[in-house]
């Protein structure tokens, strides 16, 4: 029994909270004062303070590197008893979505399954206010719901570097006054039976293309991936005969799941007989579904050290040289070197080179072990969902060659390039654009480009004296401004420019050089080309008016507003609105001139300083 000394304070308890009958005043949010410790298999002990369930837990200990998208990944079947440490230091600032509402496929909007499948969180630091316009609930107070133990006050850090020099361990969550559950290694469970359906589901009833969704713990955004490109998805159980359902099935998608792929002997004899099959229809596994088809093909799988769980890891197509930033969660991986000679590595982890999926030379097999379904992260890899529908659309039975040929660039040639370095630092700035800058300076110099750069920083990292690979063939300690840079561009006659390395003061010279006050801008007069970042896009993310346009047209919900250019429209638009109403200077660094104003009074104030450094600013609700 793990006992400590009571708080002298009351304490209001989570389901006192949930029970009472008036809203909750947000503004004194719960404290917590229940104490808890994280006990490793190791001896070691970190205490700190609950804000979950009131109830202990054993799993195993892992770490995610995701910044955001908490309620996706305690969702996710991946997670099946494991207590999920998370690295990003503040947890809970946004709240919880309602958990009830429903999809157009009948499926929880905001989940990856219908509960919390990991068995215990751990923060640094639970925010007890959240913010956010899509929350209905705070993470404590759905942790409470759901049963799921959690603590604060943890150094995360610690606990990480732990696990990347002695990989995933046992642990457990133990909260005061509660029994202290014995240590449990979840991956000697049948976890994919745990989490997989028991009975049959189809989604997307009458779309033309059927597919077959072998159920090891899908996340229910795959689904609606598969349902929104026209797909009839049947999700069947993990144990499922598929052979039985050959003559229905367009194509085969194995999903992701928990555990170890070695465990799911039926699912790989039931996937042995498909690819050896006369009968060839498309292929696409996902994470766990990529180790279950490489196993049926006969490579082996083991256990990483500490695994990958994040939503920015790097992955490479091994023939087309392609990178993507892509979500994972696993913590075992496929032996990609054992394949038989029908079959190939794909794609790679760019950070510890493991296998991340594999292609078959003469048949539509294909997998991924990373999630291209994003929910949560990024969407880079989504377009598989796509090649592995075209495939099944066009009744494949050949290769997937667009996986495999690389893309014909043409490629814009430049023999010098100017380059625009920070505005005038002063002691005590960051100068991170000093840095980057200095960084696409040695990119462009080795592509044999010669580089021009404008910065009046002397001795910065880009204007160092000592000669590096990031130091600019010639150097012109000037103000970025539209004035000297075309003079320079004059000089020098350069074939481009960069202007998305130099912070605000470079991207605002561009659009000034763009929109030159004479007939023809400089960067037309000389036949000078934007690299990286367009003008256009520059001017729709830097102008209020323009920015709420493009959100507007994609039908995004924007708050009321109105754009000025003197304190007097200002004014004018405030009245319409309301007090009281925030303002956001447009052309100018995040946050500077920008804040709440209560009244008239304050709203001239502000404007005054708001219109000294941008010609334009947003008056909003």
């Amino acid at each position: 029994m793990f006992r400590l000394r009571k708080s002298a304070a009351p304490l209001i308890t989570f389901r006192q909270r949930l029970l009472s009958t008036g809203p909750i005043d947000r503004r004194g949010a719960a404290k917590f004062e229940k104490r808890a410790v994280l006990e490793l298999a190791d001896g070691s002990k970190y205490h700190g303070i609950s804000f979950g369930a009131d109830t202990s837990m054993a799993g195993e200990v892992v770490f995610t590197t995701a910044m955001v998208g908490y309620p996706e990944s305690l969702t996710d079947p991946s997670f099946q008893g494991q207590i999920l440490n998370m690295t990003f230091p503040m947890i809970g600032n946004y709240g919880v979505p309602c958990t009830k509402t429903l999809d157009e496929y009948g499926l929880p909007k905001f989940l990856e399954s219908n509960r919390i499948h990991a068995a215990g969180m751990i923060v640094q630091d639970y925010s007890s206010h959240y913010s956010h316009w899509n929350a209905k609930s705070s993470l404590s107070e759905w942790l409470v719901q759901e049963g799921i133990p959690a603590i604060a006050g943890i150094d995360t850090r610690a606990i990480t570097k732990k696990i990347r020099a002695k990989g995933a361990i046992a642990g457990r969550i133990v909260v005061e006054d509660n029994e202290t559950p014995a240590f449990a290694d979840p991956n000697l469970r049948n976890l994919v039976a745990e989490v997989s359906t028991k009975t049959v589901k189809t989604y997307g009833k009458g779309n033309p293309l059927k597919i077959l969704a072998v159920d090891c713990g899908i996340k229910y955004n795959i689904i609606r991936e598969l349902v929104k490109r026209g797909a009839e998805v049947k999700v069947v159980p993990w144990d499922h005969d598929i052979a039985s359902e050959a003559s229905w099935y367009d194509g085969l998608f194995i999903s992701n799941g928990p555990g170890d792929p070695s465990t799911l002997t039926q699912t790989v004899e039931q996937l042995k007989k498909v690819i050896h099959s006369d009968v060839v229809k498309p292929i696409f596994g996902i994470c766990l579904g990529n180790q279950l088809l490489g196993r049926a093909a006969g490579a082996g799988t083991y256990k990483l050290p500490f695994g990958n769980r994040g939503q920015n890891q790097p992955v490479n197509n091994l023939k087309t040289g392609q990178s993507y930033i892509t979500s994972q969660n696993h913590g075992y991986a496929l032996e990609g070197h054992d394949l038989p000679t029908e079959w190939e590595e794909l794609f790679v982890n760019g950070n510890d080179g493991t296998n991340e999926g594999i292609i078959h030379k003469t048949k539509p097999f294909f997998t991924a072990q990373f999630h291209p379904e994003h929910a949560g992260g990024p969407t880079d890899t989504a377009f598989l969902f796509d090649t592995f529908l075209d495939a099944v659309r066009a009744k494949e039975t050949g290769p997937i060659t667009s996986l495999v040929q690389r893309p014909v660039v043409e490629r814009p040639k430049f023999n010098k390039v100017l380059v625009l370095g920070s505005g005038g630092l002063s002691i005590g700035q960051a100068g991170e654009f000093d840095y980057s800058g200095s960084q696409a300076i040695k990119a462009l110099k080795e592509e044999n480009i010669t580089t021009i750069l404008i910065n009046p920083n002397i001795a910065s990292v880009q204007t160092n004296a000592d000669k590096t690979a990031a130091q600019a063939d010639n150097v012109y300690y000037l103000p970025v401004n539209a004035e000297f840079v075309e003079q320079v561009i004059r000089r020098e006659r350069p074939d481009g420019i960069l202007i998305s390395m130099g912070g605000q003061t470079a991207l605002n010279c561009g659009v000034e050089l763009h929109h030159n006050v004479k007939a023809i801008s400089p960067l037309g007069l000389y036949g000078v080309r934007v690299l990286g970042t367009p003008i256009s896009v520059i001017e729709a993310t830097e102008d209020r008016q323009i920015f709420n346009d493009k959100l507007n047209e994609i039908g995004e919900k924007i708050a009321t507003s109105f754009t000025a250019e003197s304190v007097a429209e200002a004014l004018a638009a405030a009245d319409k609105i309301g007090y009281p109403v925030m303002i956001r200077s447009a052309f100018a660094l995040g946050g500077l001139g920008s804040g709440i104003c209560d009244d008239k009074a304050h709203l001239t104030q502000m404007a005054k300083k708001a219109f000294a450094g941008s010609p334009q600013i947003l008056v909003e609700r």
